[in-house]
């Protein structure tokens, strides 16, 4: 599990026993039970803070500046007009560590991801991988105290089998050494220390889950009194609980191009930037180059849409697609703010991500019933919804698997995938729409455990509902995110390359012409009117037309969500290449046809 994962959930004793995995030994002598504070007000961010040290925050460029108002606190606001899929911020992270189901398969400096035979394990602590000589160098510098501390987590473990600290534990500590080599009072430091801090607002709820960091960090790290916090900055139990909760509430998901969470990452300077649940911004790792000289993992924030001078950047801390009370309480939980986004505020009758199909099948949609709102009727023809009841233990079932499947994903698969075909037909049948909660949810891990498990050799069976199930999720995808969010390229990205698949037993070839599927991606509501058909996916040449077709949005998606300077990340880079590719196959496929009728032998009549 990713620390992103890890801080949704952080409150729960589930986070404690997945992120702090401590050999059994002598428990630390510092202890945090007393330096966190009942609930507080937010502090208060006055203006001198930003220039309390000269020198912060040099990666923000000239067209951006740091701003304080009474909205949203300290944030970036743009001084110059910004288009869409403009890099706006472009920069290393201060430290990240991978997450320990990625420490065999990627490398621990770079963070690309190949094959195990091909990495380069450290001969010391035997935990972390290198692609080669130069990042292993690269990383030295910070791996070295890091190796140290591995060698004595493992040999205080009562058992062979222990498994390595947390990213979070690694990534704390590589902070503290960091601190202390750069300078207590430098700026790397001071950049650190600058970060928000949420000790004096912390619920009670979250005191076990910071205690139990807090003694695993220093029994890693080998410290046994409080006087050893001294060397890096942390002059009592209450300033370690600080830079606790400065990461924790700052920490970024360092993903790879196709968006799947590695590990854990800290920047000052992007954290910076507040949040919205409808966002003008995006954080990505798009993986610009194999150049080892570009320092990945990049971090970069990219511009999803035009944007104004003195107008504020903003990016999304959650998972935008879920309803609002969801993303609200998630907010309130882990970030200790009350969302005022433009989304958030809105008052509108019928929000999607609520949302299920007019009982009357009159082409209008409904909000879905809740228990203390029995009364829900069309938006557009004003028909109520019958069977209430059922609705709403159909919603309440799904949440339920929904979450149950999610942790079963990497832990048991088959069981996890037996969950979501069973929940998937059940929402369908209640009338939840595809961008609905948690409808949406269920048909994105399906899609995911679809991928993982299939067959060899594949069937087509099984092809063909992982292209249903990728359909699905761009359509639900598309009625919630601007077009050009990653998330939303990237399906549109596994769609076309499903697509593109050869079929293993391909039937008869549909009725569908060029000009039909050229218009049924055309738009959204077009396209989900065909991924929703029962005649969907097409076969042969249609196949592939649509498959090509699909690409071509998704890269122009890519450009945006990852950078156009990027040409799309790596992911985009991948896309045009796979579109070559199909255009030489289409071209191939168009002129056999063309000989084919040209070598067939003429026939009619002749005339006497």
């Amino acid at each position: 599990m990713s620390f992103a994962d890890l801080r949704a959930n952080r409150k729960t004793k589930s986070y404690v026993q997945s992120s702090v995995t401590e050999p059994a030994s002598n428990s630390s002598a510092i202890n945090t039970s007393d330096a966190s504070q009942g609930p507080e007000q937010k502090e208060n961010v006055e203006p001198t803070e930003v220039a309390s040290f000269p020198g912060l925050y040099q990666a923000i460029p000239p067209a951006l500046e740091v701003r304080i108002s009474e909205k949203s606190g300290r944030g970036l606001w743009t001084k110059a007009a910004i288009r869409a899929g403009t890099v706006i911020l472009s920069l290393k992270p201060h430290v990240a560590a991978l997450s320990l189901q990625h420490l065999d398969s990627c490398c621990s400096s770079c963070f690309a991801s190949t094959s195990t035979t091909e990495l380069r394990r450290c001969t010391k602590c035997r935990v972390v991988r290198y692609c080669d000589g130069t990042c292993q160098t690269n990383d030295w510098t910070m791996h070295k105290q890091e190796c140290e501390a591995l060698q004595r987590w493992f040999q205080a473990a009562p058992s062979s089998d222990v498994a390595p600290p947390s990213d979070a534990i690694r990534c704390l500590g590589r902070i503290l050494w960091k601190k202390k080599k750069s300078g207590l009072d430098g700026v790397w430091s001071k950049e650190i220390d600058n970060m928000q801090s949420h000790r004096k607002s912390l619920q009670p709820s979250s005191f076990e889950t910071n205690t139990h960091l807090a003694q695993a960090l220093v029994q890693y790290m080998g410290l046994s009194s409080p006087a050893d916090l001294a060397q890096f900055g942390l002059k009592s139990a209450a300033d370690l609980v600080d830079l606790i909760s400065r990461f924790t509430t700052n920490t970024f998901a360092i993903t790879d191009p196709s968006l799947t969470p590695l590990g854990a990452s800290v920047s000052p300077v992007v954290a910076l930037i507040n949040h919205s649940c409808d966002p003008n911004a995006v954080v990505v790792f798009p993986r610009v180059s194999a150049d080892p000289e570009t320092q990945e993992p990049l971090m970069q924030v990219v511009s999803l849409r035009e944007i104004s001078p003195g107008e504020e950047i903003f990016t999304s801390y959650i998972d935008i697609t879920l309803p609002k009370a969801s993303r609200l309480k998630t907010l309130q939980d882990a970030y200790y703010f009350a969302c005022a986004c433009n989304l958030c505020s809105a008052t509108s009758e019928m929000e999607l991500r609520e949302s299920m199909y007019c009982p009357k099948s009159c082409g209008g949609l409904c909000s879905l019933p809740i228990e203390d709102h029995s009364l829900v009727r069309c938006v557009k023809c004003q028909a109520p919804v019958q069977s209430n009841d059922a609705i709403v233990d159909a919603v309440r079932v799904g949440c339920e698997g929904f979450e149950k499947a999610a942790t079963l994903e990497f832990k048991d698969p088959p069981r996890a995938k037996q969950m979501t075909t069973n929940l998937i037909p059940i929402l369908i049948r209640a009338g939840l729409t595809p961008s609905s909660h948690p409808l949406l949810g269920l048909t994105r891990l399906h899609q995911s455990l679809l991928i993982s498990s299939f067959p060899s050799p594949l069937t087509q069976d099984h092809l063909d509902e992982t292209i249903r199930t990728a359909s699905k999720v761009v359509t639900g995808l598309t009625g919630l995110l601007r077009d050009g969010h990653p998330a939303l390229a990237i399906a549109y990205t596994e769609l076309g390359k499903l697509l593109a698949v050869d079929e293993p037993s391909p039937g008869h070839l549909t009725s569908q012409t060029d000009s039909e599927v050229e218009h049924s991606v055309s738009g959204a509501q077009s396209f989900a009117s065909m991924a929703l058909s029962s005649s969907f996916p097409p076969s042969g040449p249609a196949r592939l037309k649509l498959a090509y077709e699909i690409l071509l949005r998704a890269r122009e998606s890519l450009k945006i969500g990852f950078g156009r300077d990027n040409d799309g990340g790596a992911v985009g880079k991948e896309v045009r290449d796979f579109l070559a590719s199909l255009e030489k196959e289409i071209s191939v496929w168009k002129t056999g046809v063309k000989n084919a009728l040209e070598d067939m032998p003429k026939t009619g009549h002749s005339g006497r």
